[in-house]
């Protein structure tokens, strides 16, 4: 089949990927030459009453728990959409800083649903795409022909409906899903016009592969690398050097841009204090940055070859010389202590705190393949065949899921037992996070007249109300 793209949204409950939901998807499917295939996917994703959502995110995206209940698709439902019509065979999957985030929302809804977290990103030709860093590398690298926005502080900014309104693009409501993904696609296009070297190299190197033959452990050499954690007065651009293995057979890369003297005679303990500095010990006047990072294969890094930078100004552009970056390469070459307590240090870091919650820990372990016969049983069993459906999961994680996906989708499949731990699990969830969001209203609330937004926050105050626990 010919590779498609498929440019999508998402609007969610809030920002975490663990405990928020999403409430949108939006989605536009065109070829290779960015020409529309059929019609957009525009739809609601029903909110469950185990979910207060953020205040500040409903502000912003105007859908309410009670729309996504009247309009919406279960979870389930959707699941099963984004599986057989969405990201099929070939797909490649797009959005603006999708890899980061919307993916995250993506895994975590096919976890909680009982289809595989991975295999719509990768299986049979599928990829994904993160449009944000191919943005960021054009706006570093090789920015002619295109009107770069600056925010009101005149900071230069990459936000989608700013780069769309200042190159005259549609772009009609931000933070609408399928306004987004219509944006989204003229400023892919507008890049493709405008730069299409970089566009089609860039689109190879979504491919880990392709990344793996530049930045490498085996054969050492500097790369140039855009990312958003560099720094925004270099517009996010510099040149690397891969140091050290990572966790999961990542690299973790150094930036040249400095000087590493004042690393390389540290211990472990010394440079992990440095690396995870509180915000308030990083604005200290003496503090120095601890410049590495984890380059992750899988998520199409924004990379190129130093060559680039020969072609026209681009060592001006991103305020470096090659001098610097061979006498900092040479200093680190000269320590191979510093880069092996570099790897310790990453060795040793825990991604993310543990949670008890099983729709929380995706990224605990791999499921067996045991189990992934018995997860496929469960997608497609009916209400009642779940109801004495008892399958010994190997994986303790599993068990509680599945309670909780059958208390969501087939609440009548539940015994009176697992009713009682359901509910149990739903009011202390709810319970919870009802003081921050509760905290949230009231402050959105005195510090506004807008009439939209109090129609939006009592809609909220409501929906509070109606899934609030019994005994509260």
């Amino acid at each position: 089949m010919p590779k498609t793209f498929f440019f999508y949204d998402l609007e969610t409950s809030g920002l975490n990927a663990r405990n928020d939901r999403v409430m949108q998807f939006a989605g536009i499917r065109t070829d290779m030459d960015l020409e529309q295939i059929g019609e957009p996917v525009n739809i609601l994703v029903k909110l469950n009453d185990d979910t207060l959502p953020s205040p500040e995110a409903v502000i912003v995206t105007g859908i309410t728990p009670q729309q996504t209940q009247d309009e919406g698709y279960s979870e389930a439902e959707f699941a099963k959409m984004l599986v057989g019509d969405i990201f099929t065979p070939d797909t490649i999957a797009v959005g603006f800083n999708n890899i980061r985030f919307d993916d995250e929302f993506i895994r975590h809804l096919f976890w909680r649903n009982f289809f595989d977290p991975y295999e719509w990103s990768w299986k049979d030709g599928r990829s994904r795409w993160d449009l944000l860093d191919v943005v960021r590398m054009t706006r570093a690298l090789r920015p002619e022909g295109i009107t770069w926005p600056v925010d009101e502080k005149g900071i230069a900014t990459n936000r989608l409906e700013l780069m769309s309104k200042v190159n005259g693009l549609d772009h009609f409501k931000a933070h609408d899903a399928l306004s987004d993904v219509e944006a989204l696609i003229a400023v892919t296009k507008l890049i493709r016009e405008k730069q299409p070297q970089l566009y089609d190299y860039l689109l190879k190197m979504r491919d880990k592969n392709e990344i793996k033959k530049l930045v490498n452990l085996d054969y050492k050499q500097s790369f140039v690398y855009v990312s958003g954690r560099y720094d925004a007065e270099f517009n996010k651009a510099t040149v690397s050097f891969p140091l050290t293995a990572g966790k999961n057979g990542n690299v973790i890369v150094y930036d040249l841009r400095y000087d590493p003297t004042p690393f390389i005679e540290m211990n472990s303990k010394d440079l992990a204090r440095k690396l995870y500095a509180s915000w308030e010990e990083r604005q200290a006047d003496d503090f120095i940055k601890l410049p590495v990072k984890e380059l992750q294969y899988n998520r199409a890094p924004a990379i190129a070859p130093v060559g680039v930078l020969e072609q026209g100004d681009g060592w001006k552009k991103i305020k470096l010389d090659i001098d610097t970056v061979n006498k900092h390469k040479d200093i680190l070459l000269s320590a191979p202590g510093f880069a092996e307590n570099i790897r310790t240090i990453f060795e040793n870091r825990e991604e993310f705190k543990r949670s008890t919650d099983p729709e929380a820990q995706l990224y605990d372990g791999f499921v067996s393949d045991g189990d992934k016969l018995r997860i496929e049983t469960v997608r497609n069993s009916k209400a009642n065949e779940l109801a004495d459906f008892h399958p010994n999961f190997v994986d303790e994680r599993l068990d509680l899921l599945l309670l909780h996906y059958k208390a969501r989708n087939f609440p009548k499949s539940l015994s009176e037992e697992e009713a009682i731990e359901w509910e149990k699990w739903r009011s202390d969830r709810i319970t919870n996070g009802l003081p921050a969001f509760m905290s949230s209203l009231q402050k959105i609330s005195s510090t506004t007249n807008d009439e939209n937004k109090l129609f939006l926050l009592k809609e909220l105050q409501l929906w509070a109300e109606s899934i609030m626990p019994a005994d509260s």
